[in-house]
């Protein structure tokens, strides 16, 4: 894919309505090439975020105001943020430090991944069937970056006590931002951990994890817009396993009998089986689309941990 910035740049033609701005976008967008992923993955909901977002508009208030005029001053800092998303290759999250997650809106930066995880849907069902909603009473987040999955599983499980862990203090800056505005300080803890290793002796019903999981060579070959998120926050070595092997090996641990195990290693599921071929792995599917999650109980944990002590590199 070419990355360089086009030079074409979206012409002020006068008075314009919410629908052509959003058009003029996609247009803008379709010709410089850019890359779709990081909460939409076509032209015209990119350009529609920021067409609403600068305007100040309300998305639940569409497709009533597709008619609407919009005022010079809005039509300039809508035509602003365009620029910015194609010179810049920005996401569109980090121009407007917003991110809906499971129904919810986070705030995001540059100190976090924006929140795109298929794990939203294991959420807003309570994590059932794999687990009874009502018998979860401690999750645990590993690397939570905004805070969303574990904020997302508090407001949905109003009974449950959850610790939101990242090595990163800029990460957890930004959940402690996010835990503040939904109101959950007093069931949701920010914790600063390396995978378990600030959480010896604690144990959970549920651990979920969208760790690292970018390796070389796709680290290598990424779109420029993944390269404004946090290093951090995607590569994990060689083959994109690094911080996915320490969970393996200690979730057991950590979890209470009859527990879950959750995790995302998206495009690295292939080097997981490959390294791990003894594993029973339950692969998820969603109805919204993404892949790439394993399930693991505390059970299957237990039986397989020679298996996980012996992963083939």
């Amino acid at each position: 894919m070419d990355d360089k910035p086009t030079d074409h740049r979206p012409m002020d033609h006068g008075p314009a309505t919410v629908e052509q701005l959003i058009h003029e976008g996609a247009r803008y967008f379709d010709e410089a090439s850019l890359w779709f992923g990081h909460g939409s993955d076509n032209a015209f909901d990119e350009a529609a975020e920021l067409v609403f977002f600068a305007a100040g508009l309300h998305h639940e208030d569409a497709p009533e105001i597709y008619a609407q005029l919009l005022a010079p001053v809005q039509q300039e800092a809508i035509r602003r943020l365009f620029e910015r998303r194609v010179r810049e290759r920005m996401p569109a999250a980090y121009l407007t430090q917003r991110m809906w997650f499971a129904g919810h809106e986070f705030h995001v930066d540059e100190r976090v991944l924006v929140p795109r995880s298929p794990i939203a849907e294991l959420i807003e069902a309570g994590f059932e069937p794999w687990i009874p909603a009502a018998r979860i009473r401690r999750l645990l987040d590993i690397g939570t970056g905004s805070g969303c999955i574990a904020i997302a599983a508090a407001l949905a499980l109003p009974q449950v006590q959850v610790d939101a862990a990242d090595i990163s203090e800029d990460a957890l800056a930004v959940a402690r931002m996010n835990i503040e505005r939904h109101g959950v300080g007093e069931r949701v803890r920010a914790v600063a951990s390396d995978v378990f290793g600030a959480l010896a002796g604690e144990r959970y019903d549920v651990i979920v994890s969208n760790p690292p999981y970018v390796g070389d060579e796709e680290m290598r070959g990424l779109p420029s817009e993944y390269h404004r998120e946090p290093v951090g926050g995607l590569h994990a070595g060689r083959d994109g396993l690094d911080v996915v092997r320490r969970i393996l090996q200690d979730a057991a641990s950590h979890l209470h009998p009859g527990g879950l195990l959750i995790v995302e290693v998206g495009n690295s599921e292939q080097a997981l089986m490959q390294a791990y071929p003894r594993v029973p792995f339950i692969w998820l599917e969603f109805e919204r689309g993404g892949g790439g999650v394993f399930l693991l109980t505390a059970a299957q944990l237990h039986e397989a941990r020679a298996a996980l002590g012996a992963a083939v590199e």
